[in-house]
């Protein structure tokens, strides 16, 4: 299958890569021509990967801390992208899709980092921790969306979790 015409690159990283939860919107997208696997990729700076409320994956655009971090490259349609963005909730301040060096990419590639208006308590709330790839054992304890508390937007698990700041989240190896 090609690369979907006027396609953006996007670096993932957390639960849309290949076996983790949200994989499976990729693969409807990838399945009617929306999206293309380019391969494996990694971040050419070192940035934090930290796991958030329900163990959800958040890279921090933070340059210079953390790791370099592993993930997966994805050649997606405006169509698909627009789909990405409302699951990212983009227009409602839980992530925002800006730049990122790949360390083999020589075009413009796009990630998903956390909403600058909460990566730097984030990255405290980690312990100044962070992953270099999300794995099983990082996601194990993740909760589905479906399975979070209805009554509460994902902005106010956020600041229920960085609120809770008493103890750093755990940094599984």
């Amino acid at each position: 299958m090609g690369v979907p015409a006027a396609a953006t690159l996007i670096f993932t990283y957390g639960t849309l890569k290949q076996g983790f939860s949200n994989h499976a919107l990729l693969q409807e997208m990838m399945a009617s021509g929306d999206a293309a696997f380019v391969g494996a990729a990694r971040t050419l700076q070192r940035l934090p990967l930290v796991c958030g409320p329900y163990r959800v994956p958040f890279l921090l655009n933070l340059p210079g801390r953390g790791h370099r971090v592993s993930g997966e490259l994805y050649a997606v349609s405006p169509a698909a992208l627009a789909r990405m963005d409302e699951l990212e909730g983009i227009g409602r301040g839980h992530y925002e899709r800006l730049p990122i060096e790949i360390e083999t990419a020589s075009v413009e590639v796009e990630a998903y980092y956390a909403h600058r208006s909460y990566a730097e308590a984030m990255w405290l709330r980690s312990g100044e921790e962070a992953y270099n790839c999300y794995t099983e054992k990082a996601a194990k304890g993740y909760v589905k969306r479906k399975d979070r508390p209805q009554h509460l937007t994902f902005l106010d698990q956020i600041r229920l979790f960085l609120s809770d700041s008493a103890q750093p989240e755990p940094l599984l190896h």
